[in-house]
């Protein structure tokens, strides 16, 4: 696990200025504290800052092929190189090294852009083909890794593994994109391809990007899709037999490592899965780490410790309080640009408990996606059987005047949420998707912008974020759609951002057995009747671990990564919370409207409303504002421009 960044110029070979390769790469300092290497030529640098994991004696980066004509720095792990390395000698390549990195240098040489296809596992690189005058880009398929990249003005093209890396370069423009405004709010992180800033944009999951010096810059090229078919035939109990066997392999390959290696357990069924299965594939002891909190109303760790005692592992827990709200500067300044889920905060402590005795950890994330294991997924389905009763234009005349007069009860459980009900069955299945992850609704969101930030939206929406995707997903299964949509945008942008961030703070890898792609790519055969069934999410997932995990762990109500936000709100943070949104940070960038931003801390403070999650995405976007600010100003004018 590493951080990569450079500087191509597409348009000659003019000198790469060394302070600036360098800046940008230290930027990165925390993702690759062991070794930190450039390497620079005419009109190309190239910067990686090393964390050991596979071939700590010879795999440093950037890592040449024979004869020098191919350089890459890359960042993540190739799972299946050691297979590879072999079909790559046969077809005459010479290995210097045993790392996965320099698979990726022989494998471009012999396959060209289709070596990704080739690859099974985490990974983003940035690799320069002298003698064919070519700079190619790459990411993984479900996004795990990221890649942020720019086309500056005077024709250099910047990237990096985080925005920080693009924004040290100095020339990148600190113009805010109203899109990308417009989308946080809607979804609490920026979604792919968009960042906050117009001019930088993030390289989306399993696609690639080639540039011949002196063309334009293309558009990046997809190379793979998760298809969910659901036409296989298999039987329920084959189908959890197969399942088991196919989460052993995908561990399997994630437990290769040349330094401490262990596991995360919250105690939920994901994490507790993959430990079950690490622990019959090692003979050691499993090293677990896990967060206590001492309110009960957010701790799981007795269930964590019910599976470290089952498997015997070498189980390290850490309480910690939920009023855990200190970190707000410190995220973002890890994320860069504005991104609210509050998770973040656990999941930062739970990579620094882990940090201080492994260096690698297998995590289980992907698991609700892959699985169907989200409440929200069940409820999407329960409201489509009600939406294929009736066309799409009687729903909107029958049941959109009743959400709209409805009167709205956050404080009610969903089932009793009558105007949410009526809204979500007056719309088709992608919008009604997007209303179940949203932070706050269209109306409200349009409140809250100033009038300059609704003239430059011109009418966009973020819905059309998942109307994109959902164009693309292949299938009308109520199920299978919603799936594909969660990998395409909360997967990527929400749970993978999350992980990276917090987990390389502390210099840690992170590796994701429920996010392997032929994994992913069976489950998509999979019928959606073994994976949701009789009101239970997971059904197959569940069933088939069984024999692994306690009752209690499977089947007891999902709980989450959660802080007590609407209690911090009313509480100890409520000076903080009223100085931050009638402040001057917000006031000053133009985007708000100010009448808007005093009704939510009124209502709020009241009790008349719960407005924690938009406050706290407020509180995050105020404290990016500011983190930027440190470095160039964000005004209104940055809009317009």
């Amino acid at each position: 696990m590493c951080g990569i960044t450079g500087i191509f110029d597409t348009r000659s070979a003019r000198p790469i200025v060394y302070e600036t390769l360098h800046r940008m790469n230290e930027s990165q300092f925390h993702r690759g504290p062991d070794e930190g290497s450039l390497h620079m030529e005419p009109g190309m640098g190239m910067g990686h800052r090393r964390l050991s994991v596979i071939d700590v004696a010879t795999g440093q980066q950037p890592l040449f092929n024979e004869d020098h004509s191919v350089v890459v720095v890359f960042n993540g792990e190739i799972y299946n190189y050691q297979d590879l390395i072999p079909e790559l000698q046969a077809l005459g390549h010479v290995f210097r090294t045993r790392s996965d990195t320099e698979v990726i240098v022989h494998a471009w040489e012999a396959w060209g852009e289709a070596c990704v296809e080739r690859f099974r596992g985490m990974f983003a690189f940035a690799l320069w083909d002298r003698n064919r005058q070519t700079f190619f880009m790459a990411r993984d398929r479900l996004g795990v890794k990221p890649m942020y990249y720019a086309l500056l003005d005077d024709g250099m093209l910047v990237f990096g593994s985080e925005l920080k890396s693009l924004l040290a370069h100095g020339r990148l423009k600190r113009q805010v994109d109203p899109l990308a405004v417009e989308d946080f709010f809607a979804l609490g992180y920026v979604p792919e391809p968009r960042t906050i800033y117009r001019q930088a944009l993030k390289l989306p999951p399993a696609c690639t990007l080639t540039l011949r010096r002196g063309d334009p810059l293309p558009a990046p090229k997809p190379y793979w899709d998760l298809r969910f078919t659901l036409d296989s035939r298999i039987s329920e109990a084959d189908a959890q037999q197969e399942l088991v066997q196919r989460l052993r392999e995908s561990v399997r390959l994630r437990m290769i490592a040349e330094v401490p290696l262990g596991a995360f357990l919250s105690g939920g069924v994901d994490s507790s899965a993959v430990v079950a299965m690490m622990a019959g594939l090692s003979s050691t002891p499993v090293k677990t780490c896990s967060i206590a909190f001492d309110d009960p109303n957010y701790d799981e760790s007795a269930f964590a410790q019910q599976v470290a005692k089952r498997y015997n592992t070498d189980h390290r827990s850490e309480t910690v309080s939920p009023d855990d709200f200190g970190l707000i500067d410190t995220l973002a300044h890890l994320y860069d640009e504005p991104y609210a889920d509050s998770s973040a905060i656990p999941t930062y402590r739970v990579c620094q408990l882990a940090r201080r005795h492994v260096t690698v950890a297998l995590s289980g994330d992907g698991g609700d996606e892959a699985m169907g294991g989200y409440r929200r997924h069940r409820m999407h389905v329960a409201e489509e059987r009600v939406r294929g009763m009736l066309p799409l234009a009687l729903r909107r005349g029958l049941f959109g005047p009743l959400g709209q007069i409805y009167p709205k009860a956050d404080w009610a459980p969903r089932m009793f949420r009558a105007k949410t009900t009526f809204q979500a069955l007056a719309r088709d299945s992608a919008e009604a998707y997007f209303g179940s992850m949203s932070l706050m609704p269209l109306a409200d969101r349009q409140a809250l912008f100033s009038t300059s930030l609704k003239r430059d939206l011109a009418g966009y929406s973020a819905v059309e974020v998942f109307r994109q995707h959902a164009r693309n997903a292949g299938t009308d299964d109520p199920l299978g759609l919603i799936q594909y949509l969660d990998m395409k945008t909360y997967l990527v942008g929400d749970i993978n951002t999350k992980v990276d961030r917090a987990s390389m703070a502390h210099s840690l890898e992170v590796r994701e057995p429920l996010m392997d792609h032929k994994l992913l790519e069976w489950l998509g055969t999979i019928p959606s009747s073994h994976k949701l069934q009789g009101g239970q999410g997971k059904y197959m997932f569940k069933k088939a671990m069984e024999p692994h995990l306690p009752n209690d762990v499977l089947y007891r109500p999902k709980q989450g990564f959660s802080v007590p936000l609407a209690r911090w709100f009313r509480g100890p943070l409520q000076a903080r919370v009223r100085d931050t949104l009638t402040g001057q940070t917000l006031a000053d960038s133009g985007l708000f409207e100010p009448a808007a931003l005093r009704n939510i801390v009124a209502q709020n403070e009241s009790g008349q409303r719960d407005h924690s999650v938009v406050i706290w995405s407020l509180l995050m976007f105020d404290a990016f504002l500011r983190n930027a600010e440190r470095a160039a100003p964000v005004r209104q004018a940055a809009l317009a421009a």
